[in-house]
């Protein structure tokens, strides 16, 4: 089996570590633990942690440049792994989804994702698979920015708890099976209320 690539997308810095902008870090810090894989050394510009998922060689990034800057560190990685196009995915944050919410897909734009952008910029191409995590739209008047970088609050801090679990299953199918049959287990909506913070899949 070929070498699958899987990347977060977050910010450098313990300051950063439970932003929302960061649950792409968060994601791979949840399936490393799971499969005893740890984050050891720095390569071409990412935290790296290799191993075996279900058997497939695997190799998680959490670039350490700033998120906009996150295609260098990618595309060298894919270049010293050989990794296939088909053999990326990318993990990120999206204000468009309501919170909790989780949606693969084979390809497609950036959506204003500035890291995703980065990526599809230094690769010259839009044919890879990404699972966006929903962290829903900032209160009122709030400068976007300034919402992505703030930690998750109340209610939101057990439900994410729980989403990351479900994203790093969506992950491990996605290795397993591939990206059709993943969308169509994992691509449901969250369901959030008073009574139940937890994500239905």
């Amino acid at each position: 089996m070929e070498r699958a690539l899987i990347v977060g997308l977050g910010n450098p810095g313990r300051e950063y570590l439970n932003n929302r902008h960061n649950v792409g870090f968060q994601t791979l810090d949840h399936l490393a633990k799971r499969h005893g894989l740890e984050f050891s050394r720095l390569q071409n510009g990412a935290f790296v942690a290799s191993g075996n998922i279900h058997g497939g060689p695997v190799t998680l990034a959490k670039p350490q440049s700033w998120m906009n800057l996150s295609g260098a560190p990618v595309s060298a990685l894919m270049k010293f792994y050989k990794i296939l196009p088909e053999r990326l995915l990318v993990v990120f944050d999206d204000l468009d989804l309501p919170a909790g919410t989780l949606r693969l897909r084979p390809s497609g734009g950036s959506g204003g994702q500035n890291g995703v952008k980065s990526i599809i910029e230094r690769l010259g191409s839009e044919e890879f698979a990404r699972l966006r995590i929903g962290i829903d739209r900032p209160p009122g008047r709030m400068d976007s920015a300034a919402y992505v970088l703030q930690d998750f609050k109340g209610d939101q801090v057990a439900m994410i708890r729980e989403v990351y679990d479900r994203a790093a299953d969506a992950v491990e199918t996605w290795l397993q099976y591939g990206i059709m049959l993943a969308m169509s287990r994992h691509n449901a909506p969250a369901v959030l209320d008073a009574d139940n913070n937890r994500g239905q899949a």
